[in-house]
């Protein structure tokens, strides 16, 4: 630092001597040479956040757009997106290996065991999941005795998808063959074009190209029953100790869900879907985000009556007696200072 005020005397000294042209350009060089490690000291200053993803779906619209616009940057942040299971990626947020678990389906579920973790955004406010089956199968009756391939096992699509089927008069203990597959929606379309199971659970763009390949959607999930099922939590520490970063990730991602909704950025976000969901032509891009705003929310926040059949759910499935209310699984003071600060309240 010494020789660097040192250096900037010379160049005063040398402007106050009427310094000739070979002169001037010589401080102009050594002026910009003194600015770089500034420049690279304020690069550097980013910290870097680790964020977990269950899958790569459109329905992470939002944070793929905050990502892509450098939102995130905007407020000193280096996103790492993670892709995880949303139980795994809860212990990870816990042991302090990741900053935040973008399910919050896994955040809720981890908080109504008894684990110290917060949601504090949601992005989607319905699930985006649909059930596609043989174009044989004509009705959802009709899968009576045959096989499913459903989410993760344990995860909070297979309690889902067991509600959904209750709904429409199946035990899916008794009257269909529920497997719980992990993987991608691809590797569950694949065990469908095998034959190896009669319907699959399937979200965009995967479920669109299952109807380009000839199979039937016999349900929307997101008709059957509304719960937030995307958008982000932490745990409670880091709420404590680090609530600058917690709001400042919260601000970012809003504006990426408003910046999805501004018609005037449509052709800007359906270039996001095909860069992070390549390769995807753009006629897809196009259906999937038709499909994804039927769900996605206007400014992060859902009815707490819909968080709370999330909270049921969960708790029936993991077998928890003891009553669990939406203010112990969510934190909203984030939220509702940055909707304020944003406008979007």
């Amino acid at each position: 630092m010494a020789e660097n005020r040192s250096f900037i005397r010379e160049i005063k000294k040398l402007g106050q001597a009427r310094a000739t042209g070979a002169t001037r350009l010589i401080a102009l060089v050594l002026a910009v040479s003194l600015s770089i490690p500034v420049i690279a000291e304020a690069q550097s200053a980013l910290k870097k956040v680790r964020l977990a993803l269950p899958t790569k779906t459109v329905s992470f619209l939002a944070f793929y757009v905050a990502y892509r616009k450098g939102f995130y940057k905007d407020e000193g942040i280096e996103l790492e997106p993670i892709i995880m299971q949303p139980s795994l990626a809860s212990t990870a947020v816990l042991t302090g290996d990741l900053d935040y678990n973008g399910a919050v389906t896994g955040v809720i579920g981890a908080a109504v065991s008894g684990r110290p973790m917060k949601a504090v955004l949601f992005t989607v406010a319905r699930p985006l999941q649909y059930l596609m089956s043989r174009n044989d199968i004509k009705d959802v009756r009709d899968l009576k005795g045959r096989k499913i391939a459903g989410s993760s096992p344990g995860g909070t699509v297979t309690f889902l998808t067991k509600l959904v089927l209750k709904n429409v008069g199946l035990d899916s203990e008794r009257d269909v063959f529920l497997n719980p597959m992990g993987g991608t929606g691809a590797s569950r379309l694949a065990a469908l074009e095998s034959g190896v199971v009669d319907a699959v659970i399937l979200e965009s763009p995967d479920n669109v190209l299952a109807q380009r390949k000839g199979f039937r959607e016999l349900i929307f999930f997101g008709d059957q029953v509304e719960f937030p099922q995307n958008g982000f939590g932490t745990s409670e520490k880091k709420l404590k100790e680090t609530p600058d970063e917690v709001f400042r990730m919260v601000r970012a991602t809003l504006r990426g869900l408003a910046f999805s909704w501004d018609k005037r950025n449509y052709d800007q976000v359906i270039d996001i879907i095909m860069r992070e969901m390549k390769p995807i032509s753009a006629q897809l891009a196009n259906e999937s985000f038709e499909q994804v705003m039927r769900v996605i929310t206007k400014d992060g926040s859902v009815k707490t009556e819909s968080i709370q059949v999330l909270i049921d759910l969960v708790r029936e499935n993991t077998k928890v007696t003891r009553p669990v209310t939406v203010n112990q699984v969510v934190d909203f003071t984030f939220l509702e200072r940055a909707q304020k600060e944003l406008g979007l309240r």
